[in-house]
């Protein structure tokens, strides 16, 4: 069994007024987030800049182990001078759902805990032996860092009946004690807690709390022994509000061979095909809440079965059927939109980024003020001529017009221009929109109606949301400010009306956007002939959408610049030891080579990978490294450390590798989250090189990317707990329909019912899917025996069968099961 533990989706929306006590000299504040599991941050949100409201609007899917504990968000102030200020946060202990404000609290850090203690407990004497409590701490793992090196001072307090013991002192957040305390039971109550409390020492200040355990010694008693790694607890005003939607959704995701039913059902059983009434009906009982995440778990089962043209197809068929007005076709929030705009984002990302990433660079970085509504020009923000002379209103609009105008003749070039690049998957998939809608609709005055149905979904549901929002799409790392955001607000405006084809209808609702209608006139011309072009691909190019998208096994998963340092059995140098090298992710290896053009020399095979994680900060100064540790061929194992640069950064890549290592049967169960250094350990002093660590592997926690390979199974039992959830939905569907399009249909005394089709070669049972036999008896006594391995059990009391041979007809058939 592969267990996932998945929060789907996990947004940030907004928040509101920060504690004031952080506000900079402006009046406002710089806030962000950080996103933590078991207190390890795994995301951190984009700046938003001068607000006290600020808003994200970011999503993110995170693949968590089945046993983690808490997921907490940390809002921050950030400050370019000194550390960022920390504003409050939010902790969730137990989640299943939530949408909606959360109180900030205050971060108290007596309850700012985490890392376990190895404890072993035991009550030894008996008869007229006294009774002791004996209390042997060994180790401690992944403790707060209270120290401004980035490490702690622990030593552990014991409590008993008024009586406390310590140990030593070991600076290390892995420190190991391995010291004995006993404490007399005969004299104290029967219910007196034994408390085991970690402390960082403090030579100036007092000292930090970092946790403890609290045992009940009724039940030691009874066991007598007790021992294992117990999670440290914390030891027990509001400062504005932070607006969430989480979801945590446990999964178990079965071997392939237990989804082979189900995927062949939505295959066509067999044909390769989509099925189209099966298709229909989760159409129909799918509500508006799960129809985004249904279409996103489609698209990509069927890119797995290389049939997502076809899908897609089914669903283009389905809407124009239900679709009387062409001028709402494919405007509404259907599965069939919902599925083309997974489409577009799995199987389109990369030519996005080739296709907008130069253009959105260029308004980035020039930050120029644009602005052409008359009421809201602000002219104090668009600057001096000359001479100190404040630009009139008229010269603002006429040099907003200018740049719109240069940004969207860029833009435009470079769709025209991407015909040749554009996947094959997305020309076929347009093609196959456009000829059906050119089929629905031969009249002439619906010319246009073939052209709009593909900029539905081209410009207005792909182009125009990543122009608004290209941090969402992956174009940007960070968000924009308020003027580049409005610039980038206009060109969507106006790719949007390029989109719909229709200048009048909206210069009529924005008269300011005139000053453009020569350039979207133009571009109007010059979509429609891209789009010829893009629905005219060769179908001689229908290569294995596999291969030719780089979805599957095969694709290359992660590249980019890294600083890296690559050690052979040496301690470490005392100057800064990274590099930069540009590191590639494919199938197989994790290369690196200086430049991205030049021959990789160096490989790692993904195989060999024993573990991915990230190091303490105290070990190179700094909070983004990782480190990938694999064996090599004489049996040693090296040490592979990559420097990111954000956080994000480090978890793309932690996440990446992670996943691609997934299957690696020879892994690391615990590790050293420092560096060998000195002849000794840095993290828990250990002088052993060898020492197997002092940490728990932490490889469950992987964040979901758009180009993550595909995983048939994982969407297999996502769709299957869909069709679960709506089972009598879909009973009820089925009865009507089955009821009008069957031959013949038979129920038995004890409710079986069974439908016969015409031109098919199968019978279709309503029945409890525990029968495991069924056997068919005609009028002349002969019998069809039809047993457990011929059916596909399907969702809750209906499956099919295939047999051959002809299907009798015979009134008196009669079953039993």
């Amino acid at each position: 069994l592969w267990p996932y533990r998945l929060t789907s989706p996990l947004s940030f929306t907004e928040c509101v007024n920060p504690l004031s006590d952080f506000l900079c000299r402006t009046g406002s504040s710089d806030p962000y987030c950080i996103v933590r599991i078991d207190n390890e941050a795994i995301i951190r949100t984009a700046t938003i800049w001068k607000t006290l409201s600020p808003f994200w609007g970011e999503e993110y899917n995170v693949h968590l182990p089945p046993s983690f504990h808490t997921v907490s968000f940390h809002v921050l102030d950030e400050d370019s001078l000194s550390r960022d200020d920390v504003i409050g946060k939010v902790c969730l202990l137990c989640i299943k759902g939530l949408d909606g404000w959360m109180n900030l609290t205050e971060v108290d850090p007596d309850e700012e805990v985490q890392g376990e203690i190895h404890l072993q407990m035991s009550v030894v004497g008996d008869g007229d032996i006294p009774k002791i409590l004996r209390c042997q701490v060994l180790e401690a793992r992944d403790l707060a860092k209270k120290d401004r090196n980035g490490a702690s001072d622990p030593f552990v307090r014991v409590r008993y009946n008024g009586k406390t013991q310590e140990s030593v002192i070991k600076k290390s957040c892995y420190p190991r004690w391995n010291e004995c305390f006993e404490f007399e039971l005969d004299d104290a109550p029967p219910d007196t807690p034994l408390s085991v409390e970690l402390w960082d020492w403090d030579l100036v200040s007092k000292n930090d709390f970092l946790g403890k355990v609290l045992f009940n010694i009724n039940r030691l008693q009874s066991a007598q022994q007790e021992e294992g790694w117990f999670r440290l607890v914390p030891d027990k005003g509001t400062l504005g509000s932070l607006r969430l939607q989480l979801r945590l959704r446990d999964e178990t995701v079965l071997p392939s061979g237990h989804y082979h039913p189900l995927t062949s059902l939505l295959c066509q059983l067999g044909g390769k095909q989509p099925c189209p009434d099966l298709i229909m009906l989760i159409d129909e009982t799918t509500t508006a809440e799960s129809r985004q995440e249904v279409a996103s778990n489609l698209v990509k089962l069927y890119l797995g079965q290389g049939l997502a043209k076809d899908f897609l197809d089914v669903l283009f068929k389905l809407e124009l059927d239900k679709t009387s007005e062409p001028n709402t076709l494919f405007r509404s929030n259907s599965l069939a939109s919902k599925s083309m705009e997974s489409f577009l984002k799995v199987a389109g990302m990369q030519y996005l980024h080739r296709l907008l990433g130069p253009l959105i660079n260029r308004i980035f970085e020039e930050k120029k003020y644009v602005e052409l509504d008359p009421n809201k020009v602000e002219l104090k923000e668009a600057g001096c001529t000359g001479l100190h002379r404040v630009h009139t209103e008229a010269e603002v609009i006429q040099q907003s017009t200018s740049l719109l105008q240069s940004y969207l003749s860029e833009l435009l070039h470079a769709i025209v221009q991407s015909a040749s690049y554009c996947p094959v998957a997305l020309c076929q998939a347009f093609q196959q929109l456009y000829r059906r809608v050119s089929k629905r609709y031969p009249e002439p005055e619906y010319r246009k109606v073939k052209f709009i149905a593909v900029t539905s979904f081209l410009c207005l549901r792909f182009f125009s949301p990543a122009i608004m929002s290209p941090k969402l799409f992956h174009l940007r790392e960070k968000h924009a400010d308020a003027r580049t955001s409005r610039t980038l607000l206009l060109l969507a405006k106006a790719i949007q009306i390029i989109g719909n084809l229709d200048t009048l209808n909206c210069c009529s609702k924005e008269p300011w956007m005139v000053p453009l209608q020569p350039v979207i006139q133009l571009g109007i011309t010059q979509l429609k002939d891209f789009i010829s072009k893009l629905v005219s691909c060769d179908n001689s190019e229908d290569l294995c959408l596999q291969e030719r998208m780089s979805l599957q096994c095969g694709s290359m998963e992660k590249e980019g610049f890294v600083l890296l340092h690559r050690t052979k059995d040496k301690s470490m140098l005392m100057t800064s030891p990274f590099k930069k090298y540009y590191v590639t992710l494919s199938k197989d290896t994790l290369s690196y080579a200086r430049t991205q053009h030049s021959k990789k020399t160096s490989f790692i095979s993904l195989p060999r990978i024993l573990a991915v994680e990230k190091v303490e900060e105290k070990s190179f100064g700094s909070a983004n490294v990782m480190q990938i540790i694999s064996s090599q061929d004489n049996g040693q194992m090296e040490t592979l450390y990559l420097d990111c640069k954000s956080v994000n950064e480090l978890n793309q890549w932690l996440s990446a590798l992670r996943k691609a290592c997934s299957h690696n049967t020879d892994t690391m169960s615990c590790y050293h989250p420092g560096i060998y250094k000195g002849e000794r350990w840095s993290c828990c002093h250990q002088k052993e090189k060898a020492d197997p660590g002092c940490d728990k592997t932490k490889h469950g926690v992987t964040l979901q990317e758009w180009s993550d390979p595909l995983d048939p199974d994982l969407e297999s039992q996502l769709i299957y707990r869909h069709l679960n959830g709506v089972r009598p939905a879909i009973w009820y569907s089925l009865e009507h329909l089955f009821d009008a399009c069957a031959l013949l249909a038979i129920t038995s005394l004890s409710g079986v019912k069974l439908y016969f089709f015409r031109k098919t070669r199968f019978i279709l049972f309503l029945v409890d899917p525990a029968c495991l036999e069924i056997e068919y008896s005609t009028s002349d006594r002969s019998v069809l025996i039809l047993n457990a391995p011929a059916y596909l059990p399907m969702v809750g009391g209906w499956f099919c069968v295939f047999f051959q041979g002809k299907i009798p007809r015979d009134d008196q058939a009669r079953t039993r099961g």
